[in-house]
């Protein structure tokens, strides 16, 4: 595999677990690592979110809190500042919400599999990882139950997600050090996802949107176009038209929540069948035809990557589930127009 450390300025990404401190707490485990100098003046909770983003920045803070965390032997404080080549010492505990990470016996439709990573092709209706409301039958479950191994992997290995609803492409990683190495290449946009999308609306000409997301200021379960939000890009590309619709190809270069479904919103064509970001127009030419449709019509159709252990660079791709190519011939079946070579 790949040394992630880099010798230059001291950075050590491997994030091994200590064999020298390993708790004596169940479910626990001390991670160590050494903060890189592109990392000083930061906060400690900073530093950590930085070098742990599959933990939320609550989580972090609260371990400090309950002393889990040492910097150079010596516990830390919140806003202690870091300033680069200390070695912390994290002991990662379960919280009441772990208690879900149990192996289910549910299907996966594997692509690819090695010793360092996991392609999974996600079908519909699949939550992705545990959260209110959905507990069990998850994405985690279900690899938990594949790969044992995973429940010494935070979060399973799982490093990017999709909607519940949204089909395609998944890349997991089945060591620590695979994740970290997976998480630096989605930090620094060397992962290519690409997406189709039906959408809403006739767009003529490929485009960007550029437009930071953040929490809807006023609807806390969605998210939306904010002023002071994290900065999102995604590009689309126009592939199809049909009668009050157009199949797109979207492609991210961040990968914020619900970042294709609320980027398509903001410049008016969110996608056909979306619940929560779009609703088809009444007096739409195609409403009777896209407004059956359950769920919203986006599949991660194409991932690509660097391979943490060889290097090499692999491509997957998914072929359209069958609901969204029954939903694309019947538009074509309406304007009479033929598939195109590329489906």
């Amino acid at each position: 595999m790949n040394n992630l450390s880099n010798e230059q300025d001291g950075c050590d990404y491997s994030a091994k677990p200590d064999s020298s401190a390993v708790s004596s707490r169940k479910n626990e485990e001390t991670i160590k690592l050494i903060v890189p100098g592109n990392l000083a003046g930061s906060r400690l909770d900073q530093v950590l979110a930085q070098l742990f983003p599959q933990w939320s920045r609550s989580r972090l803070q609260r371990w400090i809190g309950e002393n889990r965390v040492s910097v150079d032997g010596v516990t830390g404080s919140v806003r202690q500042k870091i300033w680069g080549g200390e070695v912390i010492r994290v002991t990662a505990g379960l919280m009441e919400e772990d208690q879900s990470h149990q192996a289910e016996a549910i299907p996966l439709n594997i692509l690819y599999e090695d010793d360092h990573l996991i392609i999974v092709d996600k079908p519909a209706g699949l939550v992705v990882h545990p959260g209110n409301g959905n507990w069990h039958g998850t994405l985690l479950n279900a690899l938990l139950n594949h790969a044992p191994q995973l429940a010494q992997v935070p979060r399973a290995g799982i490093v990017h997600r999709l909607d519940k609803d949204t089909t395609g492409l998944l890349v997991v990683a089945k060591t620590i050090e695979v994740q970290f190495d997976l998480i630096k290449q989605l930090q620094q946009r060397t992962v290519k996802r690409h997406y189709f999308a039906l959408v809403l609306g006739k767009i003529e000409k490929d485009g960007l949107v550029d437009a930071p997301i953040g929490r809807h200021p006023v609807h806390r379960t969605r998210m939306a176009v904010v002023q002071h939000g994290k900065p999102a890009r995604t590009h689309y590309r126009v592939l199809e038209k049909f009668t009050g619709c157009t199949l797109l190809q979207c492609s991210l270069e961040t990968g914020r929540t619900h970042q294709i479904r609320v980027h398509l919103m903001s410049i008016g064509h969110p996608l056909a069948g979306d619940p929560v970001y779009g609703k088809t127009p009444p007096g739409s030419p195609v409403a009777d035809i896209i407004a059956p449709f359950p769920r919203q019509a986006l599949h991660a159709w194409q991932l690509e990557l660097t391979h943490p252990g060889n290097g090499q660079i692999l491509r997957w791709e998914s072929r359209l589930p069958a609901d969204i190519a029954g939903l694309l011939q019947a538009l074509r079946n309406d304007a009479s127009q033929p598939a195109p070579a590329f489906l």
